[in-house]
């Protein structure tokens, strides 16, 4: 079993810059990708973006492509999202995912709780 707990959210205003985190415990995660979705009030929860083990190889919506970063520490046991330019339209509950493959997972296995961002105008 693995379980993952996020940190980081809150409230900001445009422009603004924040760090999410999530920390993984349990089974040995190192051979997995890990993802990090959001999902807005009313709206279907939506990739944003994944990296590989190694961490060599790092994916991106086109919707927050050169404002947020994924990175990962396997050492820590830890993936974060480094997010710039925040936007109003980034605002969710923002989650992080654990899954296998040789590419991006289209089944992810494991789930965090969710940690809020709001982005005010």
């Amino acid at each position: 079993q693995v379980q993952l707990v996020e940190s980081g959210g809150g409230l900001v205003q445009t422009g603004d810059s924040l760090r999410l985190s999530c920390a993984a415990s349990g089974r040995t995660f190192t051979i997995y990708y890990m993802g990090w979705f959001r999902q807005a009030p009313g709206k279907a929860r939506e990739f944003v973006a994944a990296i590989n083990w190694s961490g060599a190889n790092t994916y991106g919506s086109d919707s927050v492509k050169g404002r947020f970063t994924i990175s990962r520490d396997n050492a820590k046991n830890m993936v974060y999202l480094q997010m710039n330019s925040l936007k109003p339209e980034d605002t969710a509950v923002y989650y992080c995912a654990i899954g296998r493959g040789a590419t991006v997972p289209t089944t992810w296995d494991y789930w965090g709780q969710g940690t809020q961002v709001t982005v005010s105008s």
